[in-house]
């Protein structure tokens, strides 16, 4: 793995954003992009020129939410939608696809979250930063 063995390092965080950031703009989608370590703490964080300011907290939202949940957050959105509304009431949970976490050596080593498209774009893009790690 790129710079990653038990944790995601900054030369790794570096990469994995420059990789969600051209997917961004390849699709000339307006962005906020967070990448957070194991417990949810910020490692890196971007905001594409004029993105809306509220996709700031949805990103690291989603990126907290996917590294302490130790799932993508399409899955708990999955839950909510299908009736489990009780998750609603978890603290720090946002159940909004878009939030991805990284693995490495079998076990969740931060996530990324992206926030300012629809929900398939934010996924899409935080997938990109994901495949760097491959």
């Amino acid at each position: 793995m790129l710079g990653t063995t038990r944790y995601i390092t900054l030369e790794a965080a570096k990469k994995m954003m420059a990789a969600a950031e051209a997917e961004a703009i390849r699709n000339n989608w307006k962005m906020a992009i967070s990448i957070v370590d194991e417990a949810g703490n910020l490692i890196l964080f971007e905001k594409l020129d004029d993105t809306q300011p509220g996709s700031i907290a949805v990103a690291n939202s989603k990126a907290r939410t996917a590294a302490n949940f130790k799932r993508p957050t399409k899955v708990l959105e999955d839950m909510v939608t299908s009736g489990r509304t009780p998750f609603l009431a978890i603290e720090g949970l946002l159940p909004l696809q878009g939030g991805v976490p990284v693995s490495a050596e079998g076990r969740v080593i931060g996530a990324v979250g992206v926030s300012g498209g629809t929900a398939a774009q934010d996924e899409q893009v935080a997938m990109a930063a994901v495949a760097v790690l491959g």
